[in-house]
């Protein structure tokens, strides 16, 4: 009898009961708990064609172009994900969200193009186990990055260190994080490249500045016009990502 581990593509055809084109070249996967409103969202983005795999993901075409979203929060359910979708064949994922601000320079409204990120998740390093950080794909950020430069958007490129437990944060732990040099804090970048890594995939992160907590910012100390910014910043990481989905291989 086969477990997870060793499903194979096959496998994991039968086990969604789709053919092959049902498959999605790219998937762009956005770590939030608001799961309600994103999957709306990306219900009409997405609108033609549709089919939904599990509960916190669909897949359409957009364009012309098929392309995956799953709504993730932490490390196991984006690896619920991309492991699955990295069998099944899928090439690229672009891992949106959030981050808390590590770095003074980084400010509300920049994107955040990650490099690379440090695995503190508990997740990834069942995939990459003999470093502690895993890269995101060159030409991809690269392509990020012109695009950004073509469109005027402000942004930042470094890495990120992941976590696997947020509510466990503390002003001690942010500033020992920060003078490592890392631009900010998430939970799920790191478990995304290291499984696409795993699977010789293509991975990239663009991520919005929630709460700048080596300033002491949270999310609950966030105003009207910081949560505009944030949403704006949404709109253009949602163009960005779909941008990158759509590129030719």
């Amino acid at each position: 009898m086969k477990l997870y581990g060793d499903f194979t593509k096959e496998d994991w055809l039968e086990a969604f009961k789709i053919t092959e084109e049902k498959v999605p070249p790219s998937f762009i996967l956005h770590g939030e708990w608001e799961h309600e409103w994103n999957l709306s969202t990306w219900k009409e983005i997405l609108s033609e064609e549709q089919w939904i795999p599990i509960w916190n993901t669909i897949v359409g075409k957009y364009k012309k172009h098929q392309i995956g979203f799953a709504n993730v929060f932490g490390g196991p359910i984006a690896a619920a994900i991309v492991h699955r979708f990295a069998v099944l064949g899928t090439e690229t994922f672009v891992q949106t969200g959030y981050f808390g601000g590590l770095s003074h320079e980084v400010q509300y409204g920049d994107i955040f193009i990650v490099t690379s990120a440090v695995m503190e998740d508990g997740v990834s390093q069942w995939y990459v186990n003999d470093r502690k950080t895993v890269a995101a794909d060159p030409q991809l950020v690269e392509e990020a990055i012109k695009y950004c430069e073509e469109k005027g958007y402000r942004y930042v490129t470094g890495s990120i260190f992941t976590t696997g437990a947020i509510m466990v944060e503390t002003s001690e732990m942010v500033k020992g994080w920060a003078e490592q040099g890392h631009i900010g804090v998430d939970m799920e970048t790191a478990t995304t490249f290291a499984i696409a890594e795993r699977f010789n995939r293509k991975a990239v992160g663009l991520l919005n500045l929630s709460d700048h907590i080596i300033k002491g910012d949270t999310f609950y100390s966030v105003g009207d016009s910081r949560d505009e910014q944030i949403d704006e910043t949404d709109e253009k990481i949602r163009e960005i990502a779909l941008y990158l989905s759509t590129l030719k291989r």
